[in-house]
């Protein structure tokens, strides 16, 4: 059985990138941490809060991600090297 906690659904931002004490720790509530994650955080009108978790990336990096081309070949490239569909070519021959 599952409870639904949200109680009304009339969340909006209260703070962005809210991020981790020394200690790993958000003053709001608990929350899993993960390394690097910084949180959105919302309330809504009856004071529930929700932490919405996000991961920046760096600039220089933004453009793979605004290239639809290029992200594809990388998730397809990973995918292969993941079910161990590599080779090995010498770079002096390219």
């Amino acid at each position: 059985m599952t409870t639904n906690i949200i109680k009304n659904d009339k969340f909006r931002q209260i703070a962005t990138n809210v991020k981790l004490d020394a200690k790993k720790r958000i003053v709001l509530s608990k929350a899993h941490i993960a390394e690097g994650v910084t949180y959105h955080v919302y309330c809504n009108e009856i004071g529930q809060i929700i932490l919405d978790p996000h991961i920046s990336i760096p600039a220089s990096e933004l453009w793979l991600f605004n290239n639809q081309s290029a992200l594809k070949s990388v998730i397809t490239g990973l995918k292969e090297a993941a079910e161990g569909k590599i080779s090995k070519i010498n770079l002096k021959e390219l």
